[in-house]
């Protein structure tokens, strides 16, 4: 779980709040219902809900989430899985009473005392990172942004880390020119699989 709670806090603290759900979801759907880790996630799920619907104006929507939120965090430790959960919790009670006033200063989650940034994230959390936000955000290729990371576990694995694996980092970190990233990104993902086809079946 470590790898995408990771990058689910860097993405919801880089403001991308619909998108955070992403990726934890996979992570809580294969989970069994009402254990302590599956209520935890599900509960960061709605409250990140929460927070997207009160900075879209939707009060209605984002009172009736942080309320449901609260209720699965209810009986989590304050620091359960590094994540100051008594923060959340007090910022949930804050949207809960003032919808607008608590979107207007959302609450930066911290993991293990830090609020966590891309630039916290090892390559698996970046990983996590890459295809959450291919898969959430409007203009990317999920299969290219795929496709990359298991080119830069390639290199990692030969124990490089060039092209591919730079390339992963630099689309996540790089927010101003994310887009710009996922061009040169999905020339290089073409070229290569490319020559992967050139080469496949010679031998058979």
């Amino acid at each position: 779980m470590d790898d995408s709670l990771r990058a689910g806090v860097a993405i919801y603290n880089a403001g991308a709040y619909r998108a955070a759900h992403g990726a934890w979801e996979s992570r809580w759907l294969s989970l069994e219902r009402d254990t302590d880790d599956e209520r935890f996630l599900h509960g960061l799920i709605q409250f990140t809900a929460a927070v997207h619907h009160a900075r879209d104006g939707n009060d209605s929507g984002a009172v009736g989430l942080a309320r449901s939120a609260r209720e699965y965090l209810d009986g989590l430790g304050d620091d359960y899985r590094g994540v100051d959960l008594a923060e959340v919790r007090a910022f949930l009670a804050r949207l809960e009473a003032a919808p607008g006033v608590a979107a207007a200063d959302p609450l930066a989650l911290r993991l293990d005392g830090r609020v966590v940034t891309y630039d916290d994230l090892d390559f698996d959390a970046v990983a996590v990172a890459a295809e959450t936000l291919a898969e959430e955000l409007d203009g990317y290729d999920e299969s290219v942004v795929a496709d990359a990371v298991e080119y830069a576990r390639e290199e990692i694995a030969e124990g490089e880390q060039t092209q591919f694996t730079a390339m992963v980092f630099d689309f996540v970190r790089n927010e101003a020119q994310r887009g710009l990233v996922f061009q040169r990104l999905s020339e290089h993902v073409r070229r290569r699989r490319r020559r992967e086809d050139d080469v496949s079946g010679l031998f058979e």
